[in-house]
C-alpha cells in the first residue's frame, strides 16, 4: 500500500510540473475541464460519455508520454542530433494520431447535433 501512496505523490508531483509549466498540457486539461459538461450534454448513455472523456484522456497521456520523451532528450544533450531529432518527431506525430483520433471521436458523437442545425425538421 505504501508504494501505491508513494507512486501516486511522484503522478501528482509530475501533473502539477506538467499544469504550470508545459503549455500543450495546459491546453488540455482546459479542454478536459470543458468536455466534461459537454459530453454529459451530447452523450446518449454512459458508454458515449466515456468514449467522449476517455479520448480526451488518451490525448492528455500521449502528450503526457511526448513531453517525458522530451524531457529525456534535452537531459541526454542539447545539442542537434539526428536521433534525438527523430525520437521528438516521433512523439509529435504520436500528439497529432491522438489529436486526430479524439477529434474523430467527437465529431462522431456531435454530427447528429450539426445535420440539426444545417436541416432542421
Amino acid at each position: 500500500m505504501e508504494r501505491i501512496f508513494k507512486a501516486f505523490i511522484n503522478s501528482m508531483r509530475a501533473l502539477n510540473h506538467l499544469a504550470r509549466h508545459e503549455k500543450p498540457v495546459q491546453q488540455e486539461l482546459v479542454l478536459l475541464l470543458l468536455a466534461l459538461p459537454a459530453a454529459w450534454f451530447v452523450a446518449a448513455d454512459i458508454a458515449a460519455f466515456l468514449i467522449l472523456i476517455g479520448a480526451v484522456l488518451f490525448l492528455l497521456l500521449v502528450e503526457i508520454i511526448n513531453t517525458s520523451v522530451e524531457a529525456a532528450c534535452n537531459a541526454i544533450s542539447r545539442d542537434f542530433k539526428k536521433d534525438i531529432q527523430i525520437a521528438k518527431d516521433c512523439g509529435s506525430l504520436a500528439v497529432l494520431i491522438a489529436s486526430v483520433m479524439c477529434a474523430a471521436v467527437w465529431i462522431y458523437h456531435l454530427w447528429p447535433y450539426v445535420l440539426t442545425l444545417v436541416f432542421p425538421a
